[in-house]
């Protein structure tokens, strides 16, 4: 979370652009990323530079010496009318052409990309406020995108909404990726569950950047998103070369059509697919209707990840709580499905002010391995009853947090084995769940403690209030007096 003098800088260059007549919030996220994105440039060059004199070597440049006054550093100082030359006539031209490989996903969708400040005061004003929030930490700058994206007042047409950076943390921690994953989330966005994959990996697999193959892997092969909205595509796509992913696999495509042909591709599923979205049944691919026949995109999703995964691949993906209990044919038939012929692991229910402000819907994370063979036999469940935050819309930090126990307790399931259904996590074997006709609604199977309280005799009870009103009449009886008196 940022910090509350971030937000008001923050706010102020929104504002800065709200009144320069750019209103349409994706717009302002939009100019404002470019502008991050041309900051943070000239910040990893300086950081190179930096290096190199350390260690005495050569680096390729990014700016070359011809176009050393295209850096951040350079142009900020600039008189406005000159500062608004060079940004919209040389800096953007070049940031657009920035990437060799034309097929690259920043190719693609910078292509398109227009400069629409329109005012050079307008574009000083932005520079010197987005010059003074600082951009070296890879926490802020992930939090900062947060904040931006929190800022989309309205869920698109198909039910997306933001999924909070330490849920994305959470979910990457219980998968653990390793070097050699192809990971792939299918509704992508601003491509968070990407950047967090990639970013544990720096954390907890550095080595991986001694292996040329595993290096060239992670660069060009690793992630995949998809999504259907090229503004998000776009905002994704400079997310994760700012993230230092030089080529990540971002492309236009729905996901759930038949132009999606992938399947048996990917190692690892991270996502928080659409919810509540309806789509006709010419819109989704075939193969998908076949495992479950729905018009619901978060059922759609469960099935494509299993067409999509590799046998042995995992998943973790944010699913409503409708999925877990709904009685509809085809809620059934994806639980029935995922149940008996694949592996699945984990449930873990979340509390519905999780995705507050913008959405108040009860969800749970699923975990699942496709196997195609079953071998589903006992099921982790975990009640998350806090997340560090208040579950009310203003979301501001709390002490209790179960994030942490959740990862510690997924990760050392053996020990859990012995837990009683009274307690927050519990395991439920897999004929129990097929019994529930495959129900995996957390309440379902939880029990709840019920302290018995002893009540006194009701004669004494009796006693007590036959006092009470002995008392209350003396009472009146005495003010009636002191009244005549």
């Amino acid at each position: 979370m940022l910090t509350g003098e971030l937000r008001n800088k923050v706010d102020k260059i929104w504002e800065t652009f709200w009144t320069g007549g750019i209103t349409n919030p994706l717009t302002v996220i939009e100019q404002f990323t470019y502008l991050l994105f041309i900051k943070g440039l000239d910040e990893a060059e300086t950081y190179r530079e930096q290096e190199a004199v350390l260690l005495g070597i050569d680096f390729e440049r990014m700016f070359p010496e011809d176009k050393q006054h295209l850096r951040w550093s350079k142009f900020k100082n600039l008189e406005a009318s000159q500062m608004y030359d060079i940004v919209s006539n040389e800096v953007f031209p070049f940031i657009k052409s920035l990437h060799g490989n034309k097929n690259s996903a920043y190719a693609k969708y910078m292509s398109d990309a227009i400069f629409m400040i329109p005012t050079p005061q307008m574009l000083s004003k932005i520079v010197d406020g987005i010059d003074n929030i600082p951009m070296k930490d890879r926490d802020t700058k992930g939090d900062l995108y947060e904040y931006l994206l929190s800022k989309i007042a309205t869920a698109g047409t198909n039910g997306q909404f933001r999924t909070p950076r330490h849920i994305i943390n959470m979910m990457v921690e219980l998968m653990k990726p390793t070097p050699e994953d192809i990971i792939v989330d299918p509704a992508a966005g601003s491509a968070g569950f990407l950047v967090a994959a990639g970013e544990y990996l720096r954390k907890h697999r550095n080595d991986l950047f001694l292996v040329q193959g595993l290096k060239e892997h992670f660069n060009n092969h690793m992630f995949h998103g998809f999504d259907m909205d090229r503004t998000m595509l776009r905002i994704g796509a400079m997310n994760m070369m700012l993230h230092g992913i030089e080529n990540p696999n971002i492309e236009y495509r729905d996901s759930l059509s038949e132009q999606n042909k992938d399947k048996d591709k990917y190692t690892l599923v991270l996502a928080n697919p659409p919810f509540k979205g309806s789509l006709d049944y010419d819109a989704v691919s075939n193969d998908l209707l076949k495992v479950v026949k729905t018009k619901k995109t978060e059922l759609l999703f469960l099935a494509l990840f299993l067409r999509i995964l590799k046998t042995g691949g995992r998943c973790a993906c944010i699913v409503p709580d409708g999925v877990l209990f709904g009685s509809s044919t085809a809620h059934k038939a994806i639980r029935k499905e995922i149940v008996e012929n694949h592996k699945l692991e984990a449930i873990i229910s979340m509390p519905s002010g999780v995705f507050k402000p913008y959405a108040g819907v009860s969800t749970a994370i699923m975990i699942f391995t496709k196997t195609g063979v079953g071998g589903t036999d006992n099921v982790w469940f975990y009640d998350m009853k806090a997340d560090d935050y208040s579950l009310d819309d203003k979301r501001n930090p709390v002490e209790e947090n179960d994030i942490p126990d959740i990862i510690e307790r997924f990760h050392n399931r053996e020990a859990e084995k012995e837990r009683k259904r009274t307690e927050q996590s519990f395991f439920v074997p897999v004929e129990e769940i097929r019994e529930n006709d495959y129900d995996l609604s957390i309440n379902k199977y939880k029990e709840i403690e019920y302290e018995e309280v002893e009540y006194e005799p009701p004669t004494v009870i009796l006693e007590r209030v036959e006092m009470l009103e002995k008392d209350i009449v003396q009472g009146l009886k005495e003010l009636k007096e002191m009244i005549r008196g």
